[in-house]
């Protein structure tokens, strides 16, 4: 009797910093474990909003999608993929989700979801960052996927943005790891220790890691930083003006921290504040309410607003500030740009 072979393909991620697209194939079935933009790819031939994609099947053409017989909603061919698992969020493991067949479940942590709903929403229309019409199946540490010949275990890490997991992927040749993205220096590094332990205890034939620190370099623990953050604010007579990523809840809260430990507001983008308040649906996750005394929200100037941004107008209008507004409290304000 002849072995079933169990195979690995890396359609992104290889020689570049995210990009991830995998396929893990055992016998019949067929599963792809994150599905991102590759950004070194893209920016060869697109510099967005100035010159974006305007056919799915430019961007095939161009190598910058690849080809995988059976996976698009825009080919012609039956659908030859069984499933899709997200880690996480971030774009480069998730924003091709747009063009994956409908009919193919794409699995992800509850707060992945919320997310990306979240961003398609008030993304601007594009052939990207649309998951509209995906048939999303959630998971939480513990659970236990079975798709065909492949059993499929998340488990949770630590990472810049919520719901991250690693799987521990049970196949007909044994096991194999994917630890997604994490880090050990975060707010919830327990979370990553849990998961190395049980990929330990796994004893996987293989890993597939990506990391772009693997050299020992110093990185700042989220405490640091969130002491780094208290100091300066506490020091400074001005506005303080804050930089980070939307879906970085970690660095949100430290931020807030330190606002209202100085009796200062932390003033949120319009796109921000929609994000903490789709993210309220997670009773597991910590961060601020748009309700409370020491958040702002700062809406610019513009012509015509979108539904979304008029919805959170009209919701929390004691909440929402022009610019002058902000202005005439400067001394008194985080801003979030």
């Amino acid at each position: 009797m002849v072995k079933s072979k169990t195979t690995i393909t890396f359609y992104g991620g290889v020689n570049e910093i995210g990009g991830n697209k995998i396929l893990i194939q055992d016998r019949e079935t067929k599963v792809l474990f994150d599905f991102g933009l590759s950004y070194a790819a893209k920016k060869r031939f697109y510099s967005p909003p100035f010159l974006s994609p305007r056919s799915e099947k430019s961007l095939q053409e161009l190598g910058i999608l690849p080809k995988i017989k059976g996976a698009y909603k825009f080919d012609e061919e039956p659908c030859a993929i069984d499933a899709v698992f997200i880690s996480h969020a971030h774009m480069d493991h998730s924003a091709y989700l747009s063009f994956i067949k409908r009919e193919i479940p794409v699995y992800c942590g509850e707060t992945t979801k919320i997310i990306l709903q979240a961003l398609s929403e008030i993304r601007r229309a594009d052939l990207e960052f649309n998951v509209e019409g995906i048939e999303f199946q959630t998971f939480r540490t513990g659970n236990k996927i079975r798709v065909g010949n492949i059993e499929v275990e998340p488990v949770h890490v630590d990472h810049s943005v919520p719901g991250a997991y690693g799987f521990i992927i049970h196949t007909s040749n044994g096991g194999i790891v994917y630890t997604g993205d994490f880090r050990r220096h975060g707010a919830k590094h327990e979370m990553t220790e849990d998961f190395v332990k049980k990929a330990e205890k796994a004893e996987p034939e293989a890993v597939i890691t990506e990391a772009t620190n693997m050299t020992g370099a110093h990185v700042s623990s989220e405490d640091e930083v969130k002491g780094k953050l208290n100091e300066i604010v506490g020091q400074a007579n001005g506005i303080v003006l804050a930089d980070f990523a939307s879906t970085d809840v970690d660095r949100l809260n430290s931020f807030y921290s330190a606002a209202k430990s100085h009796e200062r507001c932390l003033a949120v983008s319009l796109k921000q504040a929609y994000l903490m308040e789709a993210l309220q649906e997670d009773k597991h996750l910590t961060i601020p309410r748009l309700s409370d005394d020491s958040i702002l929200v700062f809406r610019k100037s513009k012509r015509v607003r979108d539904k979304w941004e008029n919805a959170l107008i009209e919701k929390y209008p004691d909440k929402v500030k022009s610019a002058s507004e902000v202005s005439k409290q400067q001394c008194k304000t985080v801003l979030a740009l």
